[in-house]
């Protein structure tokens, strides 16, 4: 199973959509997609077996793949969509204010941009409270979180996404959902993951301020230019909520969800042991 899997609790919240253990989730037979990408779904940084099956969020991204040349491509949704399949939004619960993701880098590369400018486009943009959700490598650094504590945000992190089978958070998923249910706003520096689950759990998004840049960035498969071309409806500090809301579903697949035996059969998962025994007992009956 790669460990890739596991990031952000994935292969646990899929677990739990079919009723299996998701403190201890079965092997994924396959790789599955673990974040939005204007690409083939997969992290090109990472080394895949030829003819292993890939588990994408949508048929766009599916269609992409086919076109670079993967085959064995199976659309299955996202599995923050399945969480809110699970942990249905109660519209009358109160929102206010904005959660702010700043762009943020990754272990093998930093972010870096003028933070200070990014503050006060955000103070003099939102008017509510803001919430900054820094990544876990950005949140490590006391200078940058006081740099936003200062401007009068409050500062959270979602915790640390795992890796090679390490430090595994299979709460990820379901903090960052509950934070979102507690703001009327999604805001970003790029088109990102957060910015769609945001507008698919009820939150008005936008995306504005200077994008950053990775040390060493390679625009990949077009980068940020071929992102405002393609999403030009998805940037600014105020965007048309049923136009992000179709685009949300449509990226994250979240029309497209598959039962429970639908996945686990595609993930090559075992029934959950209930479901076992009952079908034992009526053999046992018959």
């Amino acid at each position: 199973m790669h460990h890739a899997n596991h990031y952000y609790g994935h292969s646990h919240v899929l677990a739990r959509y079919c009723g299996l253990d998701d403190a201890d989730p079965p092997r994924l037979h396959g790789y599955l997609q673990h974040g939005w990408n204007i690409g083939d779904g997969l992290a090109p940084d990472h080394e895949y077996v030829p003819g292993v099956p890939s588990f994408l969020w949508s048929e766009r991204t599916r269609r992409r793949a086919w076109s670079l040349g993967r085959r064995r491509l199976y659309v299955t949704g996202a599995p923050f969509a399945y969480l809110l399949a699970m942990e249905p939004i109660d519209p009358s619960a109160p929102r206010e204010g904005t959660i702010w993701y700043p762009f943020h880098g990754w272990e093998g590369q930093h972010v870096e941009g003028d933070h200070a400018a990014l503050t006060a486009e955000i103070r003099a943009t939102e008017t509510g409270p803001v919430t900054v959700c820094l990544y876990w490598q950005e949140y490590r650094s006391a200078r940058l979180r006081r740099q936003y504590e200062q401007a009068g945000f409050r500062v959270i992190c979602h915790g640390y996404r795992g890796g090679q089978w390490k430090d595994l958070d299979p709460a990820f998923l379901y903090r960052l959902l509950a934070e979102q249910r507690r703001h009327a706003r999604v805001a970003s520096n790029r088109l990102c993951s957060a910015i769609f689950y945001g507008t698919l759990a009820g939150c008005e998004p936008a995306v504005y301020g200077d994008p950053m840049h990775l040390r060493n960035e390679t625009p990949v498969f077009g980068g940020q230019e071929r992102i405002r071309r393609e999403w030009p409806g998805l940037h600014g500090a105020r965007i048309d909520p049923a136009l992000a809301r179709a685009i949300a579903v449509d990226e994250l697949g979240a029309d497209r969800l598959l039962s429970p035996p639908e996945l686990r059969r595609l993930l090559g998962w075992p029934m959950p042991r209930s479901v076992e025994d009952a079908e034992l007992t009526g053999v046992l009956t018959r």
